[in-house]
C-alpha cells in the first residue's frame, strides 16, 4: 500500500484527543468481539448481530501493542474498558500511565497527566465515524454499522474474521482497515492498520462480575 503524506503535526492537545480516541475505539470493538455468548449454528453477520444487540452492557482487561514507523521499538499499554448501552464507552488504561478516556453521547471527558478536557466528539469527524461504527457494533446495529463501514464476515465458526472498512474519506485518512479474529464466541485478535502504515494488535479478557 502506497504511503500519503503526513498531515501538518498537530497541537498537543488535538494529537492527544486523536490517539486517545483512536485507542478507544479500537478497544471498544475488541469488547465487543470478546463478549459474545454461544452464536447459532447459521454462522452470519445478522446472528452475529442478534446476540450483541441482547448484551446491554461488558467490560474487559486489555493488552495492546503498537507499532509506529518513527518509533525503533512498539509501545505496549493494558488497562479496562467498559461498555453501558446505548451509547457509553469508557476506557481505563493504567499502563505505562494512568488514563481515563469516557464518551457518552456526543461528549468526550479525557482525564491524562493530571489534567481533564472535555469537548465534542463531532468536533473531530474521522473519530466521530470510527466510534460511532464501534457503537453501532456493540450495540448489534447492522444498520448503522454499515453506514460507517463496509463489513465482511468470513470463515466459520471455528475460525472466523470481521472486517471493516471505513466508509467516509475523513475516517480513510486515519485508518485503513480494521480485522477482528476469533474462534467461536472466543476473540483471538484485533488488528488496526492505517495508511501510513502504523498499526496495533490488542487482545481482550473478559472480566465477570459488575
Amino acid at each position: 500500500m502506497p504511503r500519503r503524506n503526513p498531515d501538518p503535526a498537530p497541537g498537543p492537545a488535538a494529537g492527544r484527543r486523536r490517539r486517545a480516541l483512536a485507542g478507544l475505539a479500537a478497544c471498544l470493538l475488541g469488547l465487543a468481539a470478546s463478549s459474545l455468548p454461544a452464536l447459532a449454528q447459521d454462522w452470519t453477520l445478522q446472528a452475529l448481530m442478534r446476540e450483541l444487540a441482547a448484551r446491554k452492557s461488558g467490560r474487559a482487561r486489555f493488552q495492546e501493542t503498537r507499532t509506529l514507523a518513527m518509533l525503533d521499538a512498539p509501545i505496549h499499554s493494558s488497562g479496562v474498558l467498559l461498555f453501558a448501552a446505548p451509547d457509553r464507552l469508557e476506557v481505563r488504561t493504567t499502563s505505562p500511565k494512568p488514563q481515563t478516556v469516557l464518551v457518552r453521547g456526543d461528549r468526550v471527558i479525557l482525564e491524562a497527566d493530571g489534567a481533564r478536557h472535555e469537548f465534542a466528539l463531532s468536533e473531530h469527524a474521522q473519530v466521530a465515524a470510527m466510534v460511532e461504527g464501534i457503537r453501532a457494533t456493540l450495540d448489534g446495529d447492522l444498520d448503522a454499522l454499515r453506514k460507517a463501514y463496509a463489513v465482511r464476515l468470513r470463515g466459520d465458526r471455528a475460525t472466523w474474521s470481521l472486517e471493516l472498512v471505513p466508509r467516509l474519506p475523513a475516517a480513510r485518512a486515519r485508518i485503513s482497515e480494521i480485522d477482528v479474529g476469533g474462534s467461536g464466541a472466543t476473540l483471538r485478535s484485533i488488528a488496526i492498520f492505517q495508511p501510513d502504515g502504523d498499526h496495533s494488535l490488542m487482545v481482550l479478557h473478559e472480566m465477570s462480575g459488575p
